[in-house]
């Protein structure tokens, strides 16, 4: 789950974040740009919770990790329990209660008022589907986003689902979207830069004709739902913050069919593609290694 609607990236009128005084869309929006610049870092305060553990203790990572398998589990629960007649409602109750019967609690349920534990995105919807009534058909394909708060450690992954038989195109949108994940976290090593990531993922996506979405970024988390670094999926290599030692952050490339803007309905969280056209997300929760990465959201 990504940041809260205010935290979203600028729309495309918006002035760019990097002070350039031109808007977003002919600046930092366009095809092929570098990165956008990191957010102040502020000072290392308690009151600055995004700040304050950039950097993770080898025993902050542990529990982290153990936060990620349990995201791993409750993701691997749902593969055969996903199929054309249920309601998005049912992968909700499936999760809380799933978590709740491992000790821990659903970091999205309440977070800035949303109001459910999971988020549920469906064919155009590109991220922060609330769960309902609607019930899945076949051919539908759905992103199920989960983030379980175990020890007050969080562990943040999502995964594509499927439902029945898929045609060819949406099947492979999502394996291009898979493959855009890890290709974003083959990048990821101390002394690499964020942009990176990003310029790796936009380049396998357009490749396939495939576009990226802007508004809408990975984060730092762990200790606290959102913190920094803020990860965006497209860039040019060798910009951006460096990547250190200790850092645990989320890679979640949102490939669109389509055009990559993106457009949110009147509840202030669903996000959906602006042509209608199908959206695929897979997401990590990772750590930066002394030596390279170590996914905290797979089973062993």
């Amino acid at each position: 789950m990504r940041e809260g609607m205010e935290d979203k990236m600028p729309g495309r009128n918006d002035p760019c974040p990097c002070g350039s005084g031109r808007k977003f869309k002919v600046c930092h929006g366009q095809p092929g740009a570098e990165a956008l610049p990191a957010k102040p870092p502020g000072p290392l305060r308690k009151n600055n919770p995004r700040r304050a553990h950039l950097i993770k203790t080898p025993e902050q990572i542990a529990g982290i990790r153990k936060a990620g398998i349990l995201a791993a589990e409750l993701l691997d629960m749902l593969e055969d329990k996903i199929r054309p007649g249920i309601t998005t409602e049912d992968i909700n109750t499936w999760v809380h209660e799933y978590t709740k019967s491992r000790g821990a609690i659903s970091a999205p349920l309440g977070y800035k008022g949303f109001p459910k534990s999971v988020c549920t995105s469906v064919n155009e919807v590109i991220c922060h589907g609330i769960p309902g009534p609607r019930r899945l058909e076949e051919g539908d394909i759905i992103n199920v986003d989960v983030t379980p708060i175990l020890n007050g450690y969080y562990g943040d992954s999502s995964r594509m689902y499927p439902v029945g038989n898929v045609s060819p195109k949406a099947r492979h949108l999502m394996e291009n979207a898979r493959e855009c994940l890890d290709i974003g976290i083959a990048q990821v090593r101390p002394g690499a830069h964020v942009g990176d990531i990003g310029a790796a993922i936009q380049r396998h996506a357009e490749a396939a004709g495939y576009s990226v979405v802007r508004e809408f970024v990975g984060h730092g988390t762990g200790v606290n739902f959102h913190e920094d670094p803020q990860i965006p999926h497209f860039g040019r290599a060798g910009h951006g913050p460096p990547l250190l030692p200790g850092m645990v952050f989320t890679i979640e490339p949102m490939i669109n069919e389509g055009k990559w803007q993106a457009r949110v309905l009147d509840d202030n969280w669903t996000a959906i593609t602006v042509d209608g056209k199908l959206s695929a997300q897979w997401e990590h929760t990772i750590a930066v290694t002394d030596d390279g990465v170590e996914i905290l959201t797979a089973r062993a």
